[in-house]
């Protein structure tokens, strides 16, 4: 990688482990549609270094199993386990209008829609019901509001926020 390069890395798979005894490893795809991971690019660390590349792979129940010609054995694949894998920013396609990549969500100010700060967005969660946002406010735990256009009516990237909407529940 070019050492003046300040691109944004985003974390788009990870190593799972080895699979069989030839040296295919275990990948566990984090894009909207699973087998993309492999048409971004050689998977690279965090540093931009290109640490995988695919050279054939096949889906395996939740994960891919894949030969990459610096795996050579088993072992290898395996000391690779939970290992994060990572593309450049400008490999990813543009999102469409009113989708979002996590990354560009976290660390945006969150408001009320009266203009009320309530903290910024910590990460991006999903504990099987639907993504959340998981929202830091200083002096207070951590909290989650649901990520739908109900509940978060604007994202506004270029302005730094979002504004969510809180629903009060019925007595």
């Amino acid at each position: 990688m070019n050492e003046n390069r300040t691109e944004q890395m985003i974390c788009i798979a990870a190593i799972a482990g080895a699979f069989g005894v030839k040296g295919e490893v275990k990948i566990k795809s984090f894009t909207e549609i699973p087998a993309d991971c492999f048409s971004y690019g050689p998977f690279m660390n965090l540093s931009g270094n290109i640490i995988l590349t695919p050279t054939k792979s096949r889906p395996v129940k939740k994960f891919f199993a894949a030969y990459c010609k610096e795996v050579k054995s088993r072992e290898q694949a395996e000391s690779l386990k939970s290992t994060k894998l990572y593309v450049p920013r400008s490999a990813l396609p543009t999102p469409d209008e009113d989708e979002f990549y996590y990354s560009d969500l976290i660390g945006l100010a969150v408001e009320l829609d009266d203009g009320t700060q309530r903290g910024y967005v910590k990460a991006i969660q999903n504990f099987g019901a639907g993504d959340l946002l998981e929202i830091r406010t200083p002096g207070e735990k951590d909290w989650f509001h649901p990520f739908t256009r109900i509940a978060v009516p604007v994202v506004d990237i270029s302005g730094g926020k979002v504004v969510i909407e809180v629903i009060e529940a019925d007595d």
